[in-house]
């Protein structure tokens, strides 16, 4: 409202400068870019990086498939976080040498019926020998990463929104910058100008005789 009231009382000013005048008109463009095009190319950014992850997961959704592996032996993984564990009760220092993910041996049966049997992931749990591990295999059983789900998505979808309005408000911002530097360098030419038209005369005694 105020860059509007200032481009208002610009329009009859009798010390309007014509710099003053494109620089009141700037701010409101800018003014406008920021309440109007920033919020458009967030949204726009958003939705189209959703569309396209929202996609993505229903098609690893439909590409892959949650099946329980049957643990048939602990891997050196596993035995080092046991080891690493029974540690930590006689030195809790030793709790950094035991491994942040530990793994074991299993088999499981893929989707397509092939029969499988490999090192897999257990997180924090170390199951022993017939127990059940939930892992993610693609459609001829060999082992996958989890699928995105929606929250996921749709919350790297909203960063995308704003990492894209705030790109686009630096940009307004710069531009404006930039023209108001113009503006502001053609000033004190023009000031340069007149000093160099009338300033020889000034401070001279005999420049009022």
């Amino acid at each position: 409202m105020r860059t509007a009231m200032g481009v208002w009382r610009w329009r009859h000013n009798p010390l309007r400068r014509t710099t003053d005048l494109i620089e009141a008109w700037v701010a409101l463009a800018a003014l406008a870019c920021f309440l109007l095009l920033v919020p458009a190319v967030g949204t726009l950014a958003g939705t189209r990086v959703d569309d396209v992850l929202q996609q993505a997961v229903r098609r690893q959704h439909a590409e892959r498939t949650l099946i329980n592996a049957v643990v048939t032996a602990g891997s050196s993984a596993a035995g080092a976080a046991a080891s690493g564990r029974a540690a930590d009760s006689a030195d809790p220092g030793a709790r950094r040498h035991a491994p942040a993910d530990p793994h074991v041996v299993a088999s499981w049966t893929g989707p397509d019926g092939s029969r499988h049997t490999g090192t897999v992931a257990t997180g924090t749990n170390v199951p022993g020998p017939g127990q059940a591990v939930p892992v993610w295999t693609d459609d001829r059983g060999r082992l996958v990463s989890r699928p995105l789900d929606t929250t996921t998505a749709a919350t790297h979808s909203a960063l995308a929104g704003l990492a894209a309005a705030a790109t686009a408000a630096a940009l307004v911002a710069t531009v404006r910058r930039l023209i108001v530097r113009r503006l502001t360098h053609r000033r004190y030419a023009r000031l340069d100008r007149a000093w160099a038209a009338a300033g020889p005369d000034w401070g001279r005694t005999d420049a009022g005789g």
